[in-house]
């Protein structure tokens, strides 16, 4: 371990890891290092995520960070579950165990009305035959947990579930930063329910994450909230900024609480965060102002909120009252009504998205909804346009869909009748509205796409996809760069991946694009020339066609010439090849932009040529299906697959009394213990290497 020269921040000396450094440190001074700097990122973490008031910049907490992975590297014995290292995800599930919760997490019944809340109040007073007290809160529109903490570190994290038994997603509320792994003080336990949200500027990213890769996007951020919770690889969860609001003390020992609002003051004392903006109230009055209050304040908010809750304070009152055998009697949720303004609906726009579909989008007359003005709402597709018989002119009604996202939800035909305005019907347009490429749409969904290889539109999502592992696999290429360099306008097709070797100089004066760095990066692009030829069909991006059709494509075919000239009936011959993908591949090669960049791949020497047929291919495997599970000592997964596939057999990502071998590494889970079960043959890395030979 070394440490090199000490910096000053925040008026205290801390040593800052450098390599090549000179002082050696032992281990107990490593460890004691370690304790301190895991203190200093709880605090700064705490002060980020739950505070929302850093003391310290991300320079100085990336620079502390690092200090103790390095520590941990080195002293491997060092590492804790709580130590802020821990939370970056990094294992891929096989499946969710079931967790039982000791304390039911129930959930509430809903009022309605101003009239509803204040009866609620009169009634639980009338039943406790005294004055009563109440905390109102917001009511977080995501998907709830309970978090257990033993002695002050965090052991577990399930959802709600049925009230009575969830999944045990631990794993993945460890990447969450905003909970605790360790709490500010030691409490022999403690179990507290939250509400795991999506922030709305996370959503928006997210969803243009799911575009970009060519998914489905997420209708609101709840259901983003609770898909990511739920994701079995770690890093996905990690990577999608979920964030948490404790709203409950579930249970708790060695501490005594008496009311509510008492126990959220002691839950943000230990270091969690907490329901922002709570309110204790006596009267009905006073209850309803504060649910008015937040209902106003849905607007400004970065996260959603459907309603507010209405909770009785005092734990005492909360026994007496009781539970039905669905709902606490002590609380109940005000819940918002959607708010719907009218406006005009002006005309309809088309944006092509980053996979190039086409997205029909109205423009409105502005109207202020939901504490935002409104001046647009996607359309979604064309039948969505003809099921709601919308017009050009129309008349229109909009909510905010989950708060966040402007919707139309009907037509006012009455108007349309009374006040004369011409009315005009949308069609799809038959071109791409950005390229001029032709516009096709799948016979099997709604959507209208453009295909053309070169639309500016779809750059940045082509290229990336173009360079990706399984297409032309260019090493030092990935999306940050291809951003880099759209935003340097180094490249403005794929085609000119292939013309950055002559550009190097400009290259080099780009922030954090180093010589060697460039070079590995030129020297991937001159390698990726003489890549087979299905990574580059691959990586061309045709609709329907995934790697195992583009291998097919080239053991039909001598070369990609032979390819573009096949006609629908030829390519709908090929084993596992349907019309749709065949349709597929000869529109595709008739549009100029795929003439045009083929042209190019031509002139910078590409291999387009299918690799020769050979008769005596090992297929060993041929018949055989293999299922791997855990982690390898050495191959990943995917490399494990490409050689199961390469002498013939298949993989499946289920066993079943199909399975012929299950191939096993560390970690390995229920997939393991179900090939057990069906005495299905079971393997490690070694064995398989002896049947590889």
């Amino acid at each position: 371990m070394k440490f090199a020269e000490n910096i000053l921040l925040h008026d205290k000396e801390i040593s800052l890891l450098k390599v090549g450094g000179i002082h050696a440190v032992d281990k107990i001074k490593a460890a004691e290092r370690a304790e301190e700097l895991r203190k200093i990122l709880d605090r700064y973490a705490y002060e980020y995520y739950v505070l929302d008031a850093p003391s310290a910049t991300d320079y100085e907490y990336d620079v502390l960070y690092r200090e103790l992975v390095a520590i941990e590297k080195e002293f491997s014995d060092l590492v804790t579950p709580e130590s802020p290292t821990q939370r970056v995800g990094d294992r891929v599930l096989d499946g969710f165990a079931k967790f039982t919760h000791n304390v039911p997490l129930q959930s509430l019944d809903n009022v309605f009305s101003k009239d509803e809340v204040t009866s609620f109040c009169d009634k639980l007073k009338q039943e406790v035959g005294t004055e009563i007290s109440f905390v109102v809160e917001k009511k977080i529109d995501g998907l709830s947990v309970a978090l257990t903490y033993i002695d002050g570190i965090f052991v577990s994290g399930a959802t709600r579930g049925d009230g009575f038994t969830g999944e045990d997603v631990t794993e993945n509320l460890r990447t969450v930063k905003s909970i605790p792994l360790k709490l500010t003080r030691p409490v022999p336990k403690i179990v507290v329910r939250g509400e795991v949200y999506m922030p709305h500027k996370t959503f928006r990213r997210v969803n243009e994450e799911q575009e970009l890769l060519g998914l489905n996007q997420f209708a609101n951020p709840r259901n983003a909230a609770a898909g990511s919770l739920r994701q079995l690889d770690t890093k996905i969860a990690a990577s999608r900024g979920l964030d948490i609001f404790i709203f409950n003390l579930q249970e708790i020992e060695g501490v005594t609480v008496t009311s509510h609002s008492e126990s959220l003051e002691l839950m943000k004392e230990l270091g969690f965060k907490v329901s922002p903006g709570y309110r204790k109230c006596n009267t009905p009055e006073e209850v309803w102002n504060a649910v008015a209050e937040i209902g106003e304040s849905r607007g400004s908010l970065d996260y959603d909120i459907d309603g507010a809750v209405i909770k009785t304070d005092e734990f005492s009152l909360r026994e007496i009252l009781g539970t039905t055998s669905k709902f606490p009697k002590w609380a109940t949720a005000y819940k918002f009504p959607a708010e719907k303004k009218k406006t005009r609906l002006i005309d309809i726009e088309v944006n092509v998205g980053r996979t190039g579909v086409l997205t029909p989008l109205a423009i409105l007359e502005p109207v202020r909804i939901a504490g935002s003005t409104v001046s647009k709402a996607t359309l979604h597709n064309i039948d969505f346009i003809r099921e709601r018989d919308i017009h050009i002119n129309d008349i229109v009604t909009i909510i905010k869909a989950g708060d966040v996202i402007p919707a139309i939800v009907e037509v006012d035909f009455a108007e349309r009748e009374k006040d004369g305005t011409e009315r005009k019907m949308f069609n799809m347009p038959d071109i791409c509205p950005v390229c001029g490429s032709p516009v096709k749409r799948d016979e099997d969904e709604a959507a209208y796409r453009c295909i053309g290889i070169e639309c500016p539109a779809m750059l940045y999502r082509g290229i990336v996809h173009f360079t990706s592992r399984d297409a032309m696999n260019i090493d030092g290429m990935g999306p940050a760069v291809v951003n880099v360099l759209l935003e340097n306008n180094l490249i403005s097709s794929i085609a000119d991946i292939y013309t950055l070797k002559d550009k190097k100089d400009k290259l080099l004066i780009i922030e954090r694009m180093g010589e060697k760095s460039v070079d590995n990066m030129l020297n991937a692009i001159e390698k990726s020339k003489k890549n087979d030829l299905y990574r580059l069909i691959f990586g061309l991006g045709i609709r329907h066609i995934g790697v195992k059709a583009s291998k097919l494509l080239t053991e039909k075919f001598s070369d990609i010439d032979a390819i573009s000239k096949a006609s629908v009936e030829e390519l709908s011959e090929i084993d596992d090849f349907g019309l749709i993908m065949a349709q597929s591949v000869y529109d595709f090669f008739r549009t100029p932009q795929a003439t045009h960049i083929i042209s190019r791949f031509t002139e910078y020497g590409l291999n387009l040529k299918s690799p020769e047929k050979n008769e005596s291919l090992d297929s060993r495997f041929s018949g055989m299906t293999f299922v791997l599970t855990g982690t390898l000592p050495t191959l990943k997964r995917s490399e494990a697959q490409a050689i199961i596939e390469s002498f013939g057999g298949k993989c499946s990502g289920s066993v079943s009394a199909k399975t012929s071998i299950v191939l096993a590494g560390e970690e390995a889970g229920s997939k393991l213990e179900k090939a057990q079960k069906l005495g299905i043959k079971i393997i490690d890395e070694n064995e398989f290497n002896e049947m590889i030979k």
